[in-house]
């Protein structure tokens, strides 16, 4: 039983890293990517846009799929289609061709976000303590390794194709051949009347909480190069390092996070997250210069990494029984935050001042410290952030064995 839980949270934490090696190849070549297809500054939007939209109908569908089908047999099909539509988009010629690609890279990337976070909350209930910020800290490696490996296409003038044609072929097998050990949770696929006995105002506060933290997420990801540059007085070199701060610093803190919690409960932790976070995002809006502002996106990093697994685990917690349609309909969250939170701090940024519109995101993330009692569902009620171990579909992974 152990060594099948073990083995279970080895290749689904596989398979975090690969999907963050495969989103952070994506999105670090939007500029190769417009340049190969010749899309127009103001097209470009539309297909940026496209995607989380499409992911979010991923996600809806998964809702819908796992009433029949297991979660595992969902990641393990889903996740090759993303890395073959990466390679899609590398390998294409055509406006039509790039669409087609980020149609499917979408909305597989929704049932394989959704089923992935699935695995991981019957995961940690079946082993009765925190782990769910483990999977996540995998992500964060793999998106470390993903920006580092188009840094280095982007530096030798590699073609798209060149650079992610290696990756595909080294992940994809690799994801095959984990994806034998995926562990399902408890019974069998939730029923429809399961589903529908998630109340949606029960799970409002972790919708807010994700959609906040997503918010500040794409703050980061789109906004902190320019910040440091255009506002901080930075050189266009240092421009790039608070992304990469803010990815090693929130690998460090999902790497440490688990033990936060099972010490110290989810509230606590998550608490004490959005408060470093609204920290972090007063220091980046009144920073003298570069060097203060990256102080700023090291707390935005140290705080904002444990809101989105927690949230995850929250949601299992609070519908046990249904524990699938809750991460689902939360999944969609996800995405509204990162569709919300780079045009809004735009938007403030061109009308106000970039400073006022991080004041914006910092609001938002200290909201979540309302909702924090939310995340005391379940495992706080036992005591340091432990949950009552349940059992799990032993050795029914994706292949059935």
């Amino acid at each position: 039983m152990t060594e099948v839980l073990r083995r279970g949270r080895a290749s689904l934490a596989f398979g975090f890293f690969t999907q963050g090696v495969a989103f952070a190849l994506l999105v670090t070549r939007i500029p190769a990517v417009q340049e190969r297809y010749g899309v127009s500054d103001a097209l470009l939007p539309v297909f940026l846009a496209a995607v989380p939209v499409l992911a979010g109908v991923g996600s809806v569908a998964t809702e819908r799929l796992v009433r029949r089908v297991r979660p595992s047999r969902l990641l393990r099909w889903s996740q090759p289609v993303v890395l073959l539509a990466l390679l899609g988009v590398g390998a294409g010629d055509q406006v039509a061709g790039l669409a087609l690609a980020l149609g499917i890279f979408g909305l597989s990337v929704g049932m394989l976000d959704a089923s992935m976070n699935m695995l991981g909350v019957s995961l940690q209930r079946a082993y009765g303590r925190s782990i769910m910020l483990s999977f996540h800290a995998a992500y964060s490696l793999g998106g470390i390794l993903g920006a580092s490996l188009a840094w280095v296409g982007a530096h030798g003038e590699l073609a798209l194709w060149v650079s992610y044609l290696p990756v595909v072929a080294v992940l994809l097998p690799a994801v095959l051949v984990g994806s034998r050990w995926y562990v399902d949770g408890e019974g069998e696929p939730e029923e429809a009347g399961e589903a529908q006995g998630v109340a949606f105002r029960l799970l409002l506060p972790l919708c807010l909480v994700m959609t906040f933290a997503y918010i500040g997420d794409s703050t980061v990801s789109n906004w902190s190069a320019k910040y440091v540059k255009d506002v901080l007085g930075g050189s266009e070199q240092l421009a790039t390092v608070p992304y990469n701060v803010y990815m090693v610093t929130t690998l460090v803190g999902r790497a440490v996070g688990d033990v936060g919690v099972r010490r110290f409960g989810a509230v606590a932790v998550v608490r004490l997250g959005a408060l470093v976070a609204a920290c972090g995002f007063a220091v980046v809006a009144v920073a003298p210069g570069a060097w203060v502002g990256m102080l700023g996106f090291t707390l935005l990093g140290i705080g904002l990494c444990v809101l989105v697994p927690q949230t995850f685990a929250a949601a299992g917690r609070l519908f046990p029984g249904a524990s699938d349609a809750a991460v689902a309909r939360l999944n969609i969250f996800n995405y509204v935050g990162f569709l919300v939170g780079s045009p809004l701090v735009g938007a403030l940024g061109d009308a106000w001042s970039y400073r006022g519109a991080m004041l914006v995101p910092m609001a938002l993330v200290l909201v979540t410290t309302v909702y924090a009692r939310s995340f005391a569902s379940g495992a706080d009620r036992y005591g340091g952030g432990h949950e009552r171990p349940r059992t799990v579909d032993v050795g029914r992974g994706s292949n059935g064995l």
